[in-house]
């Protein structure tokens, strides 16, 4: 993510995907919704389970 979580880390692990996505911060942790039109604007990179980033 181009913002960082209040933990300090940029990471997040995409749970769901829809209308909004659930995301896990692998900062701390902590589960959070948010709507999928900000959540597209935000990312910075994917990267995928394999180590390829898109």
């Amino acid at each position: 993510m181009k913002k960082e979580h209040p933990c300090g880390s940029k990471e997040m692990q995409v749970l769901r995907i829809g209308a909004d996505f659930k995301l896990r911060c692998l900062g701390c942790g902590h589960e959070f919704m948010t709507a999928r039109s900000k959540c597209e604007k935000k990312v910075k990179a994917v990267i995928r389970k394999d180590g390829d980033e898109l």
